[in-house]
């Protein structure tokens, strides 16, 4: 299927490297006997006659690295461009380096396929068919960019670090080891560095994958005994980003597959970029030597958003929604109470946008608690009854004693009820331990305390204003 559709014109048309066009043909035959011979043992023979015997050699653009594959009609071009084009395009990168992509098109016309020419690709007809295979671009999300990531004095570190590896020139460092725990940017960062590597050069090879799909790829290429496509297609890659880490745990085989891999991109001089939710000495269960190649580079970590970037992220966020109405108080509100992590700060901020969308009603700080109770209930630190007790006592402006004392004047219970209410609300405790913090009072008491309070903040705006008061307070 090789020779017959390949065909060289001459011996004295050069390359831009110097080679003779038959010489690049007879090299471009040979690498295609070893890649036809490979699909027909990995495809099978029927799959093989059907789809890829009739695939002819084309041009090839020595500036780009671009070779054509063609085929007989538009569908078989369309089916195997569908169907084989990742196949193909690793088996080619990894067996002549020389072709970094390919386009896989309708042959023309002619009986006879033109000449594999080295000097450029030839025009062809614009409705000639033509599926192009990109350089790879792995699951990068198109909206973690450097532009979109916001910096601040707890990622300044990682943030620096990952835009010197995206950069052209060789990093000073490698593998970048991004330390962080969950939500706090280290996969935005990861995939800033991609888009940023693939600017400046476009035909630059990235692969995204976490640490799960690595071994579960590895695991499916040994059952199906695609082993070597396996190790050609991680190999080819000029940036290689593995998320969590922490994760690659397991068989043997796997994390030995895992440490060639790493030395083959390192030793290759191509970029690494692995993140984790813990340093490199706190992981468990991987193999010493996996450890010592992730240390060796530089290990950047991202500690939690502080009040300021959080402020700066969601004022970002809203920046980019021109039609979105938000109040300072507001942001304030939101960057002060959801401070576990950027991504649930976000999501909280896309969560009331869209209710205040659907519903037509207007983003206010009532609003925010409604609707984002869960967040923020899951965010508030832990309070203690002491603390509440404490609190309500200032407020009110009555002596600590009271709040276990047996008296059942107006000033002196309905406080008391409040702080029962707060404690039921803020803490996980059950209604007999918040009644013994409370002078030995029976859970019934506990439980009409936090009903009466219910139903009066919906009835009086004073005693909901308090209740406000004391939650900010505590909150805070």
């Amino acid at each position: 299927m090789t020779g017959d559709n390949f065909v060289s014109q001459g011996n004295s048309s050069q390359s831009a490297d110097g080679q003779s066009v038959s010489a690049l043909t007879a090299r471009f035959e040979a690498d295609w006997q070893i890649i036809s011979s490979g699909l027909r043992r990995d495809l099978g023979a029927q799959i093989y006659g059907q789809w890829i015997r009739s695939i002819a050699l084309g041009d090839f653009c020595d500036l780009t690295g671009t070779l054509e594959l063609l085929l007989p009609s538009d569908f078989s071009a369309s089916w195997v461009a569908d169907h084989y084009a990742d196949r193909l395009r690793l088996a080619w990168t990894s067996t002549n380096k020389s072709v970094k992509q390919l386009k896989i098109r309708t042959r023309p016309g002619a009986a006879r396929v033109e000449m594999l020419r080295s000097s450029g690709v030839t025009e062809r007809p614009a409705a000639q068919h033509m599926a192009e295979i990109l350089p790879v671009r792995s699951a990068l999300d198109p909206r973690m960019t450097f532009a979109n990531f916001v910096k601040g004095q707890t990622n300044v570190l990682a943030h620096s670090a990952a835009e010197r590896v995206a950069a052209l020139d060789k990093p000073l460092f490698n593998p970048l080891y991004l330390q962080a725990a969950t939500g706090q940017g280290k996969t935005h960062l990861m995939h800033a560095i991609g888009h940023a590597y693939a600017e400046v050069n476009p035909d630059a090879q990235i692969i995204y994958m976490s640490a799960e799909k690595f071994m579960m790829e590895f695991v499916t290429a040994m059952r199906r005994k695609e082993v070597m496509e396996f190790k050609a297609r991680l190999r080819a890659v000029d940036v290689l980003l593995i998320d969590d880490i922490q994760f690659i745990i397991g068989k043997v085989s796997t994390q030995e597959e895992f440490l060639h891999t790493i030395d083959a991109i390192i030793g290759a001089g191509k970029r690494l970029v692995v993140a984790a939710d813990r340093a490199p000495q706190a992981l468990d269960g991987v193999d010493q030597r996996i450890l010592s190649r992730l240390s060796m580079g530089l290990v950047a970590d991202i500690q939690p958003a502080d009040l300021e970037l959080r402020r700066l992220i969601l004022q970002q966020r809203l920046a980019q929604m021109p039609d979105a109405q938000v109040g300072e108080d507001v942001v304030e509100f939101l960057a002060r109470t959801i401070s576990r992590n950027v991504r649930e700060l976000e999501g909280g901020l896309n969560k009331l946008l869209a209710y205040a969308q659907l519903t037509g009603k207007p983003v206010t700080r009532t609003l925010a608690e409604e609707q984002l109770k869960d967040i923020l209930s899951a965010c508030r630190r832990r309070i203690t009854i002491d603390e509440i007790q404490r609190a309500v006592c200032e407020y009110y402006r009555i002596d600590r004693s009271e709040m276990s004392s047996k008296r059942r004047a107006r000033a002196v219970v309905r406080p008391r009820q409040v702080a029962m209410y707060l404690a039921k609300v803020m803490t996980p405790r059950s209604y007999p331990e918040i009644g013994r913090k409370f002078g030995g009072r029976d859970h019934s008491t506990v439980i009409h305390a936090v009903r009466l309070v219910e139903d009066l903040r919906k009835q009086d705006s004073d005693m909901d204003n308090d209740v406000r008061a004391l939650l900010r307070q505590l909150e805070a």
